[in-house]
């Protein structure tokens, strides 16, 4: 999943002077941000966000990174597992 984070406030075009693309700059100002946390900052669609951010790459403006997926529950709980099933096979639990 990429994130995006800005590497220089940028100059608008009329079309992105709603509170919504200030929203997201301000977010990407701050931190890398994935689409999905765009989205739901900015309320607009998949497809709005893409877009602000194809005219951001167009400027030389972003930063972007790959970040992993986070693990899910299951993910968090394999090395309890692990722990319980090498002290139960020794005996001490």
């Amino acid at each position: 999943m990429k994130q995006y984070k800005l590497a220089a406030w940028p100059d608008l075009p009329a079309p992105f002077h709603r509170t919504a693309y200030r929203r997201m700059l301000h977010q990407m100002s701050h931190r890398h941000v994935s689409v999905r946390q765009l989205m739901q900052e900015s309320g607009l669609a998949r497809s709005a966000v893409v877009q602000f951010l194809d005219t951001l790459t167009e400027r030389e403006l972003l930063s972007e990174r790959e970040h992993a997926a986070p693990l899910s529950m299951l993910g968090r709980l394999r090395p309890v597992a692990w722990w319980r099933r090498t002290f139960a096979a020794a005996g001490h639990v």
